[in-house]
């Protein structure tokens, strides 16, 4: 656009107004406002400072031309929006008239409805985001396609937020709330842990169930934590369902990034709102799934107790008998071959109905937490906890695969305790500290149980049966 001649003044304004109502995007909008307004009335130069309505602070700048110039006058109008400071138009590089500054409100004047018209459409289409957003962390929860759930919410409301980080804190036994998941542009893993100690007035206002926006975390007093000098603007939002507190979803952007608005206030507590929601009820699918699957596994561990074992220990009988009434050596072998078979099968199967009548908890991710869970897994089947001694260090001595020997020993011998008449205590120990019989470093699983043996047991004294395995540190 040329810039206008005198004397056509009212022409030029028509196409100003024209140009500045032509786009819906705000950005766009801003710039064709400062371009015509330079365009309008012949300066060299011009610059639309935004500010926030409510504190005054800028927010950004849009110009056009060369550098303003010192020393040259200047005119300033003001930009309103629905009654509602906007910014500041500012123009230089000339001497300005009386008709320029005509020219110039008549054009903020309806600048103002053009930037209205486009924040509104701007508003519509960042709302549209943070309700697809929130859909899709919803159906990923739901359908179980979200491999960590606290992760997928808090990067999904790092991207709509346009947020330098997406962490999800959680309170802490010490009534503190800690980084439990992280999801950043750089290294997440630098966040995790971090913790708001008691007594903060963030935390406690984040307790009560009410988010906080913060304008500079590196500078306000009421943000303790060693991150906090990396961050400016933040929003805290509480992540509560059903009057539960979960957590807590924070959204900083870079030190320097420009603020968050009203709108991103109100859009990212809806969705913080939703996606707690949607983690309750994820976690009570999930509860649900491992109910299914428990009371499965117990269908499946009765099955094959009242028929399988059942059967297989009648046929054993009947080969037994078979057994005693046969004279040819040769046919008694290969009977007793096939009772001690059956006697095997059956052990096997104990053993699987062992393992299947445990509930399918959490795995342990320590090998003392996963030999704790054997013997508690025992205690549902005998009545009684047995007790479990580990002997000298047991985490990263042994090998992936002499762990899972051990572990399968283990279940195999308390499975047999398990079916032994008048057992009422079971001795598990772990040693680690002995020697192989070839000198070598070795681990050694006792499992030692009272019960009766055909005779009558020593009161307090385990007169039943020891089994020993051993096996080297690794293999």
């Amino acid at each position: 656009m040329q810039p206008v001649r005198p004397g056509a003044g009212l022409p030029a304004l028509l196409e100003a107004v024209l140009n500045v109502g032509t786009e819906l995007e705000l950005r766009s909008t801003l710039q064709h406002l400062v371009d015509s307004a330079v365009t309008l009335t012949g300066a060299a130069h011009g610059v639309l400072d935004v500010v926030d309505p409510g504190h005054g602070r800028l927010l950004e700048s849009v110009s056009t031309g060369g550098g303003a110039t010192d020393g040259v006058a200047s005119l300033t109008v003001p930009i309103h929006v629905q009654e509602t400071t906007f910014g500041r138009l500012r123009l230089s590089g000339k001497e300005f008239t009386d008709d320029d500054l005509g020219l110039l409100r008549v054009l903020a004047t309806q600048a103002g409805i053009a930037i209205g018209n486009a924040r509104l459409y701007e508003t519509a289409k960042q709302r549209e985001r943070w309700i697809e957003g929130a859909a899709e962390v919803t159906t990923a929860l739901l359908t179980g396609r979200a491999e960590d759930a606290l992760t997928s919410v808090a990067e999904r409301a790092r991207l709509l937020a346009d947020a330098a980080a997406g962490v999800v804190l959680q309170p802490t036994e010490a009534g503190g709330m800690s980084i439990v998941a992280a999801a950043t542009t750089a290294d997440a893993d630098t966040l995790l842990g971090t913790t708001i100690q008691p007594g903060s007035a963030v935390l406690t206002q984040l307790l009560t169930g009410e988010p906080v926006f913060i304008d500079d975390s590196a500078t306000d007093p009421r943000m303790t934590t060693e991150v906090r000098v990396r961050f400016g603007p933040s929003m805290m939002l509480p992540l509560q369902a059903a009057g539960k507190l979960i957590g807590t979803l924070a959204l900083p952007r870079e030190r320097g990034a420009r603020p968050y608005t009203s709108v991103d206030h109100l859009l990212a507590t809806q969705f913080a709102s939703q996606a707690a929601l949607a983690l309750v009820l994820a976690d009570a699918q999930a509860g649900r799934e491992r109910l299914a699957v428990f009371e499965d596994r117990d269908r499946i561990a009765r099955d094959l107790h009242d028929l399988v074992v059942q059967r297989l220990f009648a046929t054993g009988l009947m080969l037994e008998s078979t057994q005693r009434r046969v004279q040819v050596g040769d046919v008694r072998e290969t009977l007793a071959r096939a009772v001690d078979e059956l006697e095997s099968t059956i052990q096997e199967v104990r053993t699987t109905i062992f393992a299947l009548q445990q509930p399918p908890a959490e795995a342990p991710t320590t090998f003392r937490g996963r030999v704790l869970r054997e013997t508690a897994g025992a205690a549902a089947i005998l009545g009684f906890a047995p007790s479990v001694h580990f002997t000298g260090p047991v985490e990263g001595v042994l090998g992936d695969a002499v762990e899972g020997h051990l572990l399968t020993a283990l279940r195999r011998a308390l499975a047999t305790a398990s079916r032994r008449r008048a057992v009422s205590r079971i001795d598990v120990t772990v040693d680690t500290r002995g020697a192989l019989p070839d000198g070598r470093p070795g681990v050694r699983l006792t499992v030692e149980d009272d019960g009766a043996r055909g005779e009558t047991p020593t009161a307090g004294a385990l007169s039943g049966t020891t089994v020993t395995w051993q096996s080297p540190l690794r293999q």
